[in-house]
């Protein structure tokens, strides 16, 4: 049966939410409750909500919410293909990169988890023969880089699971297969940055456009050939050095001057395309498949986990829940994510797109205006970066910004010194807990601008250490409690109109035909 969709502010639960008295957090900690307030997670992260201003009554309340609104209900329609993508009239099917949970869904007699399984064995195909030298590049020597060529969601993800995954290959003795790159940004010194810094002989470029006519890729398709030939290097074929990433439909699909093409469909958006060959085909190519399966693994093990009813075992629901308490009860503006990991240095980037172009919305399913706020503002910096640069807003600024941090017990490297009487990891460790503490607690003084007034709410997700298999279960957490999000707050979390705008008067102007003088005046400014 399907779900009946309504607004937050007409549920009997948000309401109830919202006659609650706040409760302290300095009334609220205590070592029992830290040791108690946690839902496992998939690959072995554990999800911990001590330090958020919730106490039995509002975890009530939350999960009577989640059942008025039958969260789980909608996603596990979304799992069996039904429409939910209401603005494109399309399924949303990115869960099915990483496996079925649902019930099979056809396309025109195909079988989409076969399509997609069919994508991933070509790609991993292509990777070993990459690796093995059977496909070389065009003057005979063996590819050693992979640049990826994309913007937006075919560029953030990627970057980002790539970047978390070098240290954790380096401490297995798996060194890379393939060094890899990205170019995303239209300003030609992003291309010519990389373009400096790669052997083209050696480097083989992924085109990632899922329509195949995404502007600023193209551009720097063309930046990227006329590099090569440029080179003047006898033999040397720049079609035979780019494969695409695209959709069956799209121009890239037929294009002459791409070696090959590997598919992704109109149901997977692009921020929720990691898992799909947007990202496992530079995984697969820089890392090897081993650790691309492993990456699906933990993706698919959390997506199970999000079926769970009990918000005290549904680690995306809770987060997703307190969320939207935070946002639409509370009135809180504004999320930092906070990770306690290197590795996860563009993991808040990514995220940024992910929470922002989803829930960033001010009309419901039906295209009706919301009475209540929507998608907080996210960034983030990874620790100890962050302390040393906005973390004086986030505890003494005028806002109170709730806080997601993330760490892990051991490092990627394992490569650590003792100083002063403890490790980097354990001086680490110790920012962290000082700073969830400091947030939550304050300290008083009688010195203004001593004064930390703490009831600064946190969570945090942790686990042993940073691998591929936790790599993936974190990002369907993030993933997964978006799309709850979106369902309490009643949006359609899989379109992104407000990026189009833009992208249609800077065409105008390209090609002459804008009729606004305003748009004129702005850009004669700047050329």
């Amino acid at each position: 049966m399907s779900t009946t969709y309504r607004n937050l502010h007409e549920t009997r639960h948000f309401k109830l939410l919202k006659e609650q008295r706040i409760p302290s957090l300095r009334e609220l900690l205590s070592p029992e409750r830290i040791k108690g307030a946690s839902v496992p997670m998939a690959a072995g992260l554990t999800y911990h909500y001590s330090a958020i201003p919730v106490d039995h009554t509002q975890l009530g309340l939350l999960q009577g919410l989640a059942d008025e609104m039958e969260v789980t209900s909608s996603y596990q329609q979304l799992l069996d293909g039904e429409i939910m993508n209401t603005g494109e009239s399309r399924m949303v099917l990115h869960h099915l990169t990483r496996g079925q949970l649902g019930k099979d869904i056809y396309e025109d007699g195909v079988l989409k988890k076969e399509f997609y399984q069919q994508q991933l064995s070509r790609i991993q195909d292509f990777a070993r023969k990459v690796h093995n030298g059977t496909i070389c590049g065009s003057t005979g020597k063996p590819f050693d880089t992979v640049v990826q060529i994309g913007i937006g969601g075919s560029d953030l993800g990627p970057r980002a699971l790539y970047l978390s995954l070098r240290g954790y290959a380096a401490s297995e003795g798996r060194t890379p297969a393939m060094r890899a790159q990205f170019i995303s940004n239209v300003d030609p010194d992003d291309a010519a940055q990389v373009l400096e810094d790669i052997d083209c002989e050696k480097t083989l470029f992924i085109l990632v456009s899922k329509s195949g006519t995404t502007q600023e890729t193209l551009t720097n398709r063309e930046l990227v050939f006329h590099h090569i030939e440029q080179a003047h290097i006898p033999g040397l074929d720049p079609a035979a050095h780019m494969v695409a990433v695209t959709s069956r439909t799209s121009p890239l699909a037929q294009d002459s001057r791409v070696l090959d093409a590997f598919y992704i469909d109109d149901y997977i958006g692009g921020r929720y395309s990691s898992t799909s060959a947007v990202g496992t085909l530079v995984l697969s190519l820089a890392y090897g498949a081993e650790l691309v399966l492993d990456i699906l693994a933990g993706a698919h093990e959390a997506d199970a986990l999000a079926l769970e009813q009990d918000i005290t075992k549904n680690a995306a629901l809770l987060d997703a829940l307190i969320g939207v308490y935070l946002r639409s009860v509370r009135g809180y503006p504004t999320t930092a994510v906070l990770p306690y990991s290197q590795a996860l240095s563009r993991f808040a980037a990514h995220l940024q797109q992910l929470d922002m172009e989803s829930n960033g919305k001010s009309v419901n399913r039906f295209g009706e205006t919301v009475p209540y706020p929507t998608g907080p503002v996210i960034f983030g910096e990874p620790g100890t970066n962050g302390q040393h640069s906005f973390y004086q807003l986030l505890h003494q600024g005028t806002d109170i910004i709730p806080l997601q941090f993330i760490g892990f017990r051991q490092s990627q490297y394992r490569r650590d010194l003792k100083t002063d009487g403890s490790t980097s990891q354990q001086k680490l460790q110790a920012n962290l807990a000082a700073q969830i503490t400091a947030f939550a607690l304050g300290r008083s003084s009688e010195q203004p601008n001593k004064h930390f007034p703490g009831e600064r709410p946190s969570s945090l997700i942790i686990g042993q250490q940073l691998t591929p298999r936790s790599l993936g279960a974190l990002l369907a957490h993030f993933e997964n409690k978006v799309m709850f999000q979106g369902f309490l707050w009643n949006l359609n979390s899989f379109d992104q109109e407000g990026v189009q705008l833009g992208k249609v008067l800077s065409q105008q102007l390209l090609e002459g035909s804008s009729p606004d003088p305003v748009l004129k005046a702005f850009y004669d400014l700047l050329v």
